[in-house]
């Protein structure tokens, strides 16, 4: 194992191999105790995409705002679950089954379009034309806006999807989907996320699927795979500590390398950005 992979596994606390049982204890316990040691936190919030990873932290927060309101003997706490469509989404079989599943305090439901379609008018109408893929960054931007907001009129804090095989590559946006409170699933690769969904009685449908972002317009429902040119297999392989295709560890190490600013917070004159 080369020192950089060494190096990108130690920041991401990957583990080559896990407990499923454990693991998902501590993420339900790292919710519990935020939310005990903040008072003025009521619940948390999440948009529901109907892919994996929302999947997995949706339930995840549930069963952590489960067990506080029976701890509590009172409903103390709630589970707020947000849909987030651009208009009419491809795959809303698959988020109706994921709010099934996870079984939320409450739904809420934002359509997005017409606060993004205005905000790429009024870009327009200074002058600034947005490419296709700068667009689905707005989509990601408005999506946690709507958040924060809802967390904000209900005294919780959002939670965010991130895990190891996203911030390994950067494959989120910045200050969109990358831009929450808690990050419960972080740890994790994209194989040890599907042991967990697994072991909770997920429907198989929804951790099974082709992983997609699908903010692309001109290129919908495009598969993460295909966007980054590597495979998820090789991604959790690489940070489990095993050895890949050269080609495949090249464009992965070029990815952390060029995404590092998008796990760093904004940067000041004391941070030595340029080592």
């Amino acid at each position: 194992m080369s020192a950089l992979q060494q190096r990108i596994i130690e920041e991401l606390h990957v583990l080559p191999k896990i407990d499923v049982q454990v693991e998902i204890r501590k993420s339900i316990d790292f919710l519990k105790e935020y939310a005990r040691k903040y008072s003025f936190v009521k619940g948390f919030v999440l948009g529901i995409s109907g892919g994996q990873d929302s999947t997995l932290t949706g339930k995840l927060a549930q069963l952590a705002v489960d067990e506080l309101n029976a701890e509590a003997n009172e409903a103390k706490y709630s589970f707020w679950a947000v849909r987030l469509p651009y208009g009419v989404q491809a795959d809303e079989q698959d988020c109706q089954d994921a709010l099934d599943y996870i079984k939320p305090t409450k739904i809420y439901t934002v359509n997005i379009k017409e606060a993004v379609d205005a905000s790429v008018h009024a870009l327009s109408m200074a002058g600034i034309e947005l490419s296709d893929f700068a667009k689905g960054n707005e989509k990601a931007r408005e999506r946690m806006k709507v958040q924060f907001s809802i967390a904000a009129m209900n005294s919780g804090v959002v939670l965010g999807t991130d895990h190891a095989a996203e911030a390994i590559t950067g494959f989120y946006t910045k200050f969109g989907d990358g831009g929450a409170d808690l990050m419960p699933i972080y740890r994790l690769n994209k194989r040890q996320g599907k042991q967990l969904l697994a072991e909770l009685n997920c429907p198989p449908h929804l951790y099974l699927k082709v992983p997609t972002a699908d903010l692309e317009e001109e290129r919908p429902s495009l598969p993460d795979e295909v966007a980054l040119g590597v495979t998820y297999d090789h991604i959790d392989d690489y940070l489990e500590g095993k050895e890949i295709p050269e080609q495949a560890r090249k464009t992965l190490e070029n990815y952390y390398l060029r995404s590092q600013h998008k796990r760093h917070m904004p940067i000041t004159i004391f941070d030595d950005f340029w080592k």
